[in-house]
């Protein structure tokens, strides 16, 4: 497990998307390179998983799409902190929290799906073992760390619920104005106010001009 990415319960939530990362990495091409055998007298490739294709199928399936979720996790993780809009942090929190427990499953049901078929499995002449007790480890391993991803997930999730029953108003969705309102400032004057001088540079004796009249020839 990668350390020192970053502090807090985001740096080991990050920590275990990247240990999710290799785990997939590990069953899926594990399955891709050395699940596919040529059984003795046979022309096509068989799973190595008691030769049933739908089992290596499945691995490899569950194994890609759980890779490319945590890459979009990871992306996620990193610009959460710069969503200011509740609903979108909230929509985020919340399909991390519904896949993480639908991966949960699906890696159970994987893990007991390799592990019947590799138990079942009598031809093992042409088999990598090895290759095939690594993929049923590791599938162990995702469902542990894919649970342990839920419980970060629902945590989350009850933080954000509580913080909005605390009264937490969306930025987004508050219009109401930040400034006094108007009818606090004093209306403006239509005529000059009281006391009012006159120019300093304007004449005391200045009288009205009179009217022009034209000069007379």
């Amino acid at each position: 497990m990668i350390t020192g990415l970053c502090d807090g319960p985001q740096g080991v939530l990050t920590d275990k998307l990247l240990s999710l990362q290799l785990f997939s990495i590990v069953v899926f091409a594990t399955i891709t390179g050395e699940g596919y055998v040529n059984p003795p007298q046979q022309k096509d490739t068989k799973c190595m998983f008691n030769g049933n294709d739908s089992a290596c199928g499945f691995g490899v399936g569950i194994g890609i799409l759980a890779f490319l979720a945590c890459v979009i996790f990871i992306v996620l993780d990193a610009y959460f902190p710069q969503i200011s809009n509740a609903k979108e942090r909230k929509n985020i929190v919340t399909g991390d929290l519904v896949f993480s427990g639908v991966w949960t499953l699906f890696w159970f049901i994987c893990f007991c799906v390799l592990a019947n078929q590799w138990s079942h499995t009598t031809e093992t002449a042409a088999i990598s073992a090895d290759a095939a007790r690594a993929v049923v480890a590791f599938s162990f391993f995702s469902i542990v760390t894919w649970a342990l991803l839920t419980t970060f997930a629902y945590t989350r999730y009850r933080q954000g619920v509580s913080d909005i029953d605390q009264g937490y108003t969306d930025p987004a969705n508050d219009y109401s104005t930040p400034y006094p309102s108007t009818s606090a400032y004093p209306p403006y004057p239509t005529s000059g106010p009281e006391g009012y001088q006159q120019s300093p540079f304007t004449p005391q004796n200045q009288e009205q001009p009179a009217p022009y009249q034209p000069p007379s020839y």
